[in-house]
C-alpha cells in the first residue's frame, strides 16, 4: 500500500508539471516523494520552476529551519521542455530533507529571483513564488536514537586475531558505518570501550556526509588501539545499533561484534583460571535452563513475579501502550523487548509487519485490536 501511494505521488508530479502555461507565465513547484515520513527519514524534494521567459540570472535559497535538516544532492538542471505545445525553460533542484520532530511540517513558500530579458532586450527582475508543501511527520518507531536509511552497512575490522595476541601486540579495531539516505550526525555517537582488564586508546573519529543523486551517504569511522593488561582472557560485548529500513519499513539492528581477547602463551595458572570461569559459566547456563524448564511446566500457573520475569522489563510498557491504544508506543516497546531478548522469530516478524502496516498505511477505517495483538505477541514467545 505504501509503495503504491509513493508511486502515485511520483506519477502525479509530471502530470502537474505538464499543465500548460499562459504566455509569459512563470511558476515554481515543490514536489516530494513522501507525505508521511518518520522523524529523521529522508524526503526527496524537487524544486521545479517552469518559465515562459528568457532567464539570464537567477538566485534561489532554500531556507534553513529548526524543524529539519537538509542538503542539496545534485547539481541544478536547466533545460527546455515542451509544455502545452510550446518550449518552456525548466529549472530543477533536488533536496534531501530530514524532519527533526514529529508533527505537521510546512516547507515554503520559496522565492526564485530571476532576471528576465524581454523581447526588446531589456533586463527586468522577476520574483517567482512557490506554494507550501506539507508533510505529516510520524514519531520514530523505536526507543533508540532516530536513524533511517535505505541501506546501512557496518564493518568491524581487526588487525590481528584477538585471542592469540603476543605479549607486546597492540590490536587495532576499525569500525565503519555507511548509510544511504542519512546525514553524518544521524549516525550513532562513538561507543565507549572500557574494561578493567583492557588498555584502550581512542583515535579521533571521522564523520562526513557525501551527496549523491540517490541521496546523501553518511559515513563515520571509529578506531581504537587495544591490548589486555594481563594474560587472563576477557570478552568485549557486542554493541547494537537500531535503524529503520525505509524500503521495508522495519526496524533492523547492526552490531559491533563481540571480541574475545587473550595472549597466545597462557601459563598453567591462567589455564586453570580459565577452566574455573568456564565451569562457572556451565553451572550458570544449566541453572538458567532448569528455571526455563520449570517455567514451561508451570505455564499458566506461574506466580505473578515469575510471570513478570519471563515477560521481561518491557512488558509493562507494552501493556500500558496496548491499553491506551497508542500503537507508536506499542511498536517501540515491542522493538525494545526483542532487542533485550536478542532474537526475532518468524511469528514476531509477522506481528511487527501487521503493526507497521497499521501505523504507516493510510487509515482505512478498520479497527486494530491492540490487546489481541499483545496476547499473540506473548504466545509467540512461547
Amino acid at each position: 500500500m505504501i509503495r503504491a501511494i509513493l508511486l502515485l505521488l511520483m506519477l502525479a508530479a509530471p502530470l502537474r508539471a505538464q499543465t500548460p502555461l499562459a504566455p509569459g507565465e512563470a511558476r515554481l513547484l515543490i514536489l516530494h516523494d513522501h507525505a508521511n515520513p518518520v522523524v529523521a527519514e529522508m524526503v526527496r524534494l524537487t524544486l521545479r520552476g517552469e518559465y515562459d521567459l528568457t532567464v539570464s540570472l537567477e538566485s534561489l535559497t532554500f531556507p534553513a529551519s529548526d524543524a529539519y535538516d537538509w542538503v542539496q544532492i545534485d547539481r541544478d538542471r536547466w533545460f527546455q521542455e515542451r509544455i502545452g505545445g510550446r518550449m518552456i525553460q525548466v529549472f530543477e533542484r533536488d533536496i534531501a530533507l530530514f524532519p527533526r520532530q514529529a508533527g505537521d511540517l510546512s516547507i515554503g513558500p520559496l522565492v526564485h529571483d530571476l532576471t528576465h530579458i524581454t523581447r526588446a532586450g531589456v533586463r527586468e527582475p522577476r520574483a517567482v513564488r512557490s506554494g507550501v508543501a506539507r508533510l505529516a511527520v510520524k514519531p520514530f518507531p523505536h526507543a533508540a536514537r532516530p536513524l533511517t536509511a535505505r541501506t546501512l552497512v557496518l564493518t568491524d575490522d581487526l588487525s590481528a586475531p584477538p585471542g592469540r595476541l603476543a605479549q607486546d601486540d597492540i590490536l587495532t579495531r576499525r569500525v565503519t558505518i555507511e548509510a544511504l539516505g542519512a546525514m553524518a550526525h544521524h549516525l550513532p555517537p562513538r561507543p565507549e570501550i572500557a574494561q578493567p582488564w583492557l588498555i584502550s586508546f581512542t583515535l579521533p573519529e571521522t564523520r562526513e556526509t557525501i551527496p549523491t543523486p540517490d541521496g546523501p551517504v553518511a559515513r563515520v569511522v571509529w578506531e581504537w588501539q587495544m591490548r589486555p593488561r594481563t594474560g587472563e582472557p576477557g570478552v568485549l560485548p557486542a554493541i547494537p545499533f537500531a535503524w529503520l529500513d525505509t524500503d521495508t519499513r522495519r526496524i533492523e539492528v547492526a552490531a559491533m561484534k563481540p571480541i574475545p581477547f587473550g595472549f597466545a602463551g597462557f601459563t598453567a595458572s591462567s589455564g586453570a583460571a580459565l577452566g574455573a570461569v568456564s565451569a562457572w559459566r556451565m553451572v550458570a547456563v544449566a541453572g538458567l535452563g532448569a528455571l526455563i524448564g520449570l517455567a514451561a511446566v508451570l505455564r499458566g500457573r506461574l506466580p505473578a513475579g515469575l510471570r513478570a520475569w519471563r515477560r521481561g522489563p518491557h512488558a509493562a510498557a507494552m501493556r500500558r501502550a496496548a491499553g491506551q491504544g497508542d500503537l507508536t508506543a506499542l511498536r517501540a516497546a515491542a522493538a525494545a523487548d526483542l532487542a533485550w531478548r536478542g532474537r526475532t522469530g518468524p511469528r514476531h516478524r509477522a506481528l511487527l509487519a501487521a503493526l507497521d502496516r497499521r501505523l504507516y498505511a493510510p487509515a482505512d477505517g478498520s479497527g486494530f485490536d491492540a490487546q489481541g495483538w499483545l496476547q499473540a505477541w506473548w504466545r509467540a514467545r512461547g
